[in-house]
């Protein structure tokens, strides 16, 4: 039977409207790029910062400037909407709740950060300045920063060694997406099992149909049987 995804896309809503006020809220009342307001103490800080890159700020370096952002914006809607449809997909074959709930949860995440790299360059004007085009070259709003490290890394470190480094400041929408994935990996294996009932039905069929043999092979030897006794029955000579 067809398990209707659509509860699973309201989750995927949901997300999307929190991981959007939060977005606006950082905006309107920070304000500036750069301004905190500490929740606990200096561990944990709203921190307003805008991300023109995917998570921890990477860039495609290697695509041409102009067009880095504009390839990235571009292929996350098409993962927006590959993760959709693979949504869709695992409901028609009936796969574990667990699974389409995680799955609606990258979904959620995914199209919050899809908002505002495509649209938040003609809301909030925060496409960088050599942008050809403020659409698809919105910056993402990241606020929520536990400021457990920042210094330079030591130089005996491979790649990163000799830089500055901060603990990732990150939004709702890459919770969202952590989430989802972390739940996925650790429930794998109950996640993708194969379903039992259909095993135990088959072997219920199997086991019905070995009985039924037994049934008809004894019918057949008593029948043999019947047959052999009148037929000697027949054969002896009458006194």
């Amino acid at each position: 039977m067809f398990r209707s995804p659509y509860k699973y896309f309201w989750l995927t809503f949901l997300l999307i409207v929190i991981d959007q006020i939060i977005k606006v809220a950082v905006h309107k009342y920070l304000q500036y790029e750069g301004n905190e307001v500490p929740i606990i103490g200096n561990l944990f800080k709203l921190h307003y910062v805008l991300n023109k890159g995917m998570a921890f700020g990477m860039t495609l370096e290697f695509i041409p400037k102009p067009y880095g952002k504009i390839v990235l914006s571009l292929f996350r809607i098409v993962a927006m909407f590959g993760i959709g449809a693979y949504l869709v997909s695992l409901a028609r074959k009936k796969a574990h709740v667990g699974l389409l709930w995680s799955i609606a949860a990258i979904l959620g995440g995914a199209i919050g950060n899809v908002v505002d790299s495509t649209f938040y360059g003609i809301i909030f004007h925060n496409a960088p300045l050599d942008s050809p085009t403020p659409w698809f070259h919105g910056q993402v709003i990241d606020m929520f920063f536990f400021d457990i490290y920042q210094g330079w890394l030591p130089d005996w470190l491979p790649i990163w060694g000799g830089t500055w480094y901060s603990t990732p400041i990150f939004n709702f929408a890459d919770a969202s997406i952590f989430c989802g994935v972390v739940t996925i990996l650790i429930f794998q294996n109950k996640f993708f099992e194969e379903p039992k009932v259909k095993n135990e039905t088959v072997t219920s069929e199997n086991e019905v149909n070995a009985d039924d043999n037994e049934v008809s092979t004894f019918e057949n030897i008593d029948t043999d049987l019947q047959e052999e006794t009148t037929e000697e029955s027949e054969s002896k000579p009458q006194e």
